[in-house]
């Protein structure tokens, strides 16, 4: 055998125990990987919700209210689903959130938590109507009015408002931009222009159908104690994840809500910011 054959057959030896050595580590590694995140993650009513709604193209979903009962922490929601000629709303009833999850949503009472457009979903708070509604001239308009520029519903969208809190604050157009162009929008929440906070919990006091809140209710030391409270628990169980991250099947879902048709025309445009 000569010289050449054989450092030949000595190289394919090697890659053959190299090969076999890497792809055997491959194969434990994973495994150790999956059983840890399907033991640490839990559901949140959120994941149900993008779940039931895989097959909606746009849609929002509000924080609209929040409370804490023995211990456990509790959300309430608005869902506004993006059709082409109506917008359906539903009002969720009260769903026991995970801690961790309550914490991180603490202050985002009023805001969208979880939005899709496109058929993109994002788990970015945000004020609430920016990413959808407000800008978008197929549901309203900006109005100047004393040197101001605000936006406007259209009169069979004016129920967004009072669902948006636009009532109390309205969405001045000088901070739609600032959502915008300031590097807010799907990277970081937007509470209003520096120093100020014009949305989440801090402003956010009425419900979507203009009552007053749960936990806008509550005296200021309940909800200092009950930030305390969720911020230990949620340190506690920091090594479970909260997150939406599962994956979800394409399987058509019924739903057993009651939509509420707003609209059945609305006026044709694009966005405008």
């Amino acid at each position: 055998m000569n010289n050449g054959i054989a450092k030949i057959i000595i190289i394919f030896i090697i890659g053959f125990f190299v090969v076999k050595t890497c792809s055997n580590r491959s194969g434990r590694r994973p495994d150790r990987g999956n059983t840890t995140t399907i033991n640490n993650w839990e559901k949140s009513p959120i994941d149900n919700l993008i779940k039931r709604l895989n097959n909606e193209q746009n849609y929002s979903i509000i924080l609209l209210d929040m409370d804490a009962r023995d211990g456990k922490y509790y959300h309430q929601y608005n869902v506004l689903i993006e059709r082409p000629d109506t917008v359906l709303t539903e009002e969720t009833g009260w769903e026991k959130v995970p801690d961790a999850f309550f914490a991180a949503n603490v202050n985002n009472m009023g805001m969208e938590i979880v939005s899709k457009k496109n058929g993109k979903v994002s788990k970015q708070a945000s004020p609430a109507g920016y990413n959808h509604y407000i800008g978008n001239e197929k549901y309203g308009r900006w109005t100047e009015r004393n040197g101001t520029s605000f936006w406007e519903f259209y009169g069979q969208y004016a129920f967004m408002s009072s669902m948006f809190n636009l009532m109390t604050y309205p969405a001045h157009r000088s901070y739609y931009n600032d959502y915008y162009r300031g590097g807010y929008y799907g990277s970081r929440p937007y509470y209003g222009p520096s120093g100020r906070s014009v949305y989440g919990t801090k402003t956010y006091t009425s419900s979507g159908s203009g009552k007053s809140s749960t936990w806008g209710s509550k005296p200021s030391s309940f909800k200092q104690n009950v930030r305390s409270q969720v911020s230990r628990s949620s340190s506690a169980s920091s090594s479970r994840s909260y997150s939406s991250s599962s994956r979800y099947n394409n399987r058509n879902s019924r739903s057993s809500s009651r939509y509420s048709r707003s609209s059945s025309r609305s006026r044709s445009g694009g966005y405008g910011k």
